[in-house]
């Protein structure tokens, strides 16, 4: 079984005032995410992605279908604690996950609702530091940081929970493209160096590409998923549904429709600019 597998899930919220459940964020989705893999979640705002991420640590339970983590079902509550500690989520905004006024009070802080022992605690706190390259800043006030550094001592406070998976929902949103370099090269160390499961929900296109998978949602159900190479090279069905495709791929793609031909759609700067030398020689 997958590490995360979610079997034909739908799910709807209800309305304040009427209490009637509305048209179903999510309808019908099946997904597997193996331990080890870097996934990537795209589409528009209302498509469903951000419920999604919410039923991967029992946030919500799906209205039908199940989801397992690591082959415990997310609506059996007796395993709610261990699936919320397989799996850590860190929201878009990083000021309404910290909570203490020193950096590394504040990493702390999951692991002592955990009941670790204070010992065991110190060096999980040094640990995710370090592992976020936020070391140095341990004894700052975290309002005095900037925007990627906070984000990145939100990612240590998951970290230092030590799950085994990361959900992350639109981490770089209200970031500035330095904030958003440091939270990824962030997000590739720990998927590579610590083999830790990553699901980013994104809108940037480039960030999806570094991913091992991608996976595409329109209207509460998944459009298409594959490696970015697979997913990328579906301009015209993305095009239908409104969404991008990284710019190095647009550029190419209109290339090619002006005649100019390219094997395969490039994915960044560093590959168009090698096909069109190519192209060009």
């Amino acid at each position: 079984m997958s590490f995360i597998s979610l079997d034909n899930i739908s799910f709807s919220y209800s309305d304040i005032e009427s209490g009637q459940p509305y048209k179903n964020a999510v309808d019908g989705v099946s997904l597997n995410i193996e331990k080890g893999e870097f996934v990537a979640l795209l589409g528009h705002n209302g498509c469903g992605k951000s419920t999604v991420a919410k039923h991967l640590n029992a946030m919500l339970l799906p209205d039908k279908g199940k989801v397992y983590v690591d082959g415990d079902d997310t609506s059996d509550e007796n395993k709610t604690y261990d699936i919320r500690e397989k799996v850590g989520l860190v929201l878009q905004n990083p000021d309404n996950q910290l909570v203490a006024s020193v950096v590394e009070e504040d990493v702390a802080f999951g692991p002592e609702n955990l009941g670790i022992p204070p010992k065991e605690i110190r060096q999980r706190v040094d640990d995710a530091l370090k592992a976020v390259d936020m070391y140095d800043y341990r004894e700052h006030a975290p309002f005095k940081l900037s925007g990627g550094q906070k984000q990145r001592i939100a990612i240590a406070g998951i970290l230092a929970m030590q799950p085994q998976c990361i959900v992350l929902d639109e981490p770089t949103a209200m970031l500035d493209p330095n904030g958003r370099d440091e939270v990824m090269t962030t997000l590739l160390k720990l998927n590579r160096e610590k083999n830790m499961t990553v699901v980013l929900i994104t809108h940037y296109m480039e960030e999806a590409v570094l991913a091992d998978r991608v996976v595409v949602m329109d209207a509460g159900k998944i459009l298409t998923q594959g490696t970015p190479e697979d997913v990328f090279s579906q301009v015209e069905l993305l095009k239908k549904h409104r969404l991008d495709v990284p710019q190095a791929t647009e550029l190419a793609y209109r290339l090619r429709g002006c005649g100019v031909k390219f094997d395969k759609l490039p994915l960044n700067a560093e590959q168009c600019v090698k096909m069109l030398e190519e192209v060009l020689s």
